[in-house]
């Protein structure tokens, strides 16, 4: 008996280390890739968006993200499918990555093998939160009253309690989440036990993995308010940590893979937050003050 118990350790390590050397030469795989991706990102068009790293991101993707808005008419514009579509290419995605319908409901309902109904409210929220622009308000209870509100290209949202706050706020979906993307978390085996390898493969090998260093590094430097100083053209400006072209860059892949319709509606420019607003969130000990005081200024 204790030799065919031997026999059977010896049998489960040795494919414990086949699996175990199968996932380094994977990652190793996903790694060499992202670098040949950045790699080739490196000869695209130099851009000075004005941010400053790690909050630009990885150079040679920066002329993807959303550039600062010119004039009334581009604040809260949606990116749209032409543009959605030359920015997938650009790091490394296509519509063959993205989830199938069903497979989209069944994420964010909380639905299919292992589905947890919870963390899929919680994904449903980001991609609201996100795709926030023109044609796509979201609701909250500001001073009792049930109210719409579109600031998307501010990189910030009105949360339901009616607090005006950055998306990569510690109360917000939008950073909850990002336990649930980690390597390992729910997401990924969602993925794999619902027949959507292939997306989780394509995400892991786009620009999304040469970018998330860099927004893990940004999110980590910028305090409660979670804003994000600009200086293009000699100005200074502040915006929220959605539009600096890393996390952009990552919140687009996620969200592209999820459903390329929804990355289409994320904003197209960003705008710089009103200096009265920007001073009052970074104000704040939690980063949120009442949308009812600062509206007027965000029209």
């Amino acid at each position: 008996m204790s030799g065919t118990v031997l026999a059977d350790v010896g049998h489960r390590r040795a494919v414990t280390a086949r699996r175990t050397t199968k996932s380094v030469l994977a990652l190793a795989g996903v790694c060499v890739l992202a670098l040949g991706i950045a790699q080739t990102a490196a000869a695209a068009p130099a851009t000075d968006t004005g941010f400053a790293i790690p909050f630009s991101g990885a150079p040679g993707f920066e002329y993807l993200a959303p550039t600062l808005m010119t004039g009334p008419n581009q604040l809260n514009q949606p990116l749209g499918q032409q543009a959605t579509d030359r920015i997938a290419a650009g790091i490394g995605l296509g519509p063959g990555d993205a989830l199938s319908d069903q497979q989209y409901r069944e994420l964010i309902s909380g639905g299919g093998v292992g589905g947890n109904r919870d963390y899929g409210q919680i994904i449903e929220a980001c991609l609201q939160i996100l795709a926030n622009t023109n044609g796509h308000p979201m609701e909250s209870t500001v001073n009792g009253h049930r109210t719409a509100s579109v600031v998307a290209s501010y990189g910030l949202y009105v949360n339901p309690d009616g607090l005006l706050q950055s998306p990569a706020n510690a109360d917000a979906p939008t950073r909850q989440v990002n336990t649930l993307i980690a390597p390992g978390g729910y997401v990924g085996n969602w993925l794999r036990d619902n027949g959507a390898m292939r997306t989780l493969v394509a995400l892991y090998r786009s620009a999304y993995t040469v970018q998330v260093p860099f927004g893990f590094v940004a999110q980590q430097m910028s305090g409660a308010a979670q804003l994000v100083t600009n200086t293009r053209g000699g100005g200074s400006y502040q915006v929220g940590m959605s539009m600096a072209p890393p996390l952009w860059i990552v919140n687009f892949a996620l969200l592209y893979v999820v459903k390329p319709s929804i990355a289409a509606a994320m904003p197209a420019y960003w705008a710089p937050i009103p200096p009265v607003v920007a001073d009052a969130i970074k104000a704040s000990p939690t980063g949120q003050v009442p949308y009812s005081a600062y509206a007027k200024y965000l029209k």
